[in-house]
């Protein structure tokens, strides 16, 4: 077996993590139904529904397949502060907090009229800043941060090493692209609105693609070989 192979083979799940993979699938569409059931909504666009879970199931397959590397506490703290300058970076062309750009609202949670996973959400507009944290955007972007901040540590033999693996990984900035065309900050009916759109399929693919990306962290080497075998 191949190098590449072996690799691609460490990401096929077990028996076991997959009846609990099944288990977790099936108790989303037992809420979900649950959700249809009670609020009866007009489904024009079924992807507006499914969003939420695509980005929480990758964000935990992520988390679940990788564990951090050993490191000084020096390397540590650098993938950290790294890691935590990625989360803000994201959190702002995602869409997830932003400046003010209307009048103060206050603080609220949204329950009504948004599926699972966008809601419920914790929606905020002030005079200075405003923010809308959604569930599954929230823990889609803590898993991301948490896979820069594995990959940083086992790639690197120093901060600065880590800051230069942490530029020259390509997939580290795709959902910042995506994040560019499909974010948002506002109202509920802004966030609505926005699942409505193209550009947050966009991001969705490149969310996954990401996440697949740092847990398999493939080397040009790898990437030659797997062109040669298709």
């Amino acid at each position: 077996m191949s190098t590449i192979e072996a690799r691609l083979a460490a990401l096929r799940p077990s028996r076991e993590t997959a009846v609990w993979w099944a288990v977790v699938l099936n108790t989303e569409l037992l809420i979900l139904l649950a959700y249809l059931l009670v609020e009866t909504p007009i489904i024009t666009r079924p992807v507006f529904y499914l969003v939420p879970f695509v980005w929480i199931n990758a964000a935990l397959w992520g988390v679940l397949r990788v564990s951090p590397a050993a490191g000084t506490m020096r390397q540590r703290l650098g993938a950290g502060l790294l890691a935590g300058g990625y989360l803000l970076v994201l959190g702002y062309f995602g869409g997830l907090y932003g400046p003010s750009a209307g009048p103060a609202t206050g603080l609220r949670v949204a329950f009504e009229s948004i599926p699972p996973g966008w809601g419920p959400a914790v929606i905020y507009g002030g005079s200075v800043v405003q923010f809308a944290l959604l569930p599954f955007k929230l823990v889609g972007y803590l898993s991301l941060a948490y896979l820069v901040y594995a990959t940083v540590l086992d790639t690197a033999s120093s901060v600065v090493g880590g800051v230069l693996g942490l530029f020259s990984c390509v997939s580290c900035t795709l959902p910042v692209i995506a994040g560019i065309v499909s974010g948002f900050v506002g109202s509920t009916s802004a966030v609505a609105a926005a699942a409505y759109t193209q550009s947050y399929l966009l991001s969705s693919v490149v969310f996954v693609v990401t996440v697949v990306l740092l847990v398999w962290r493939p080397t040009m080497a790898d990437l030659r070989a797997l062109r040669q075998s298709v």
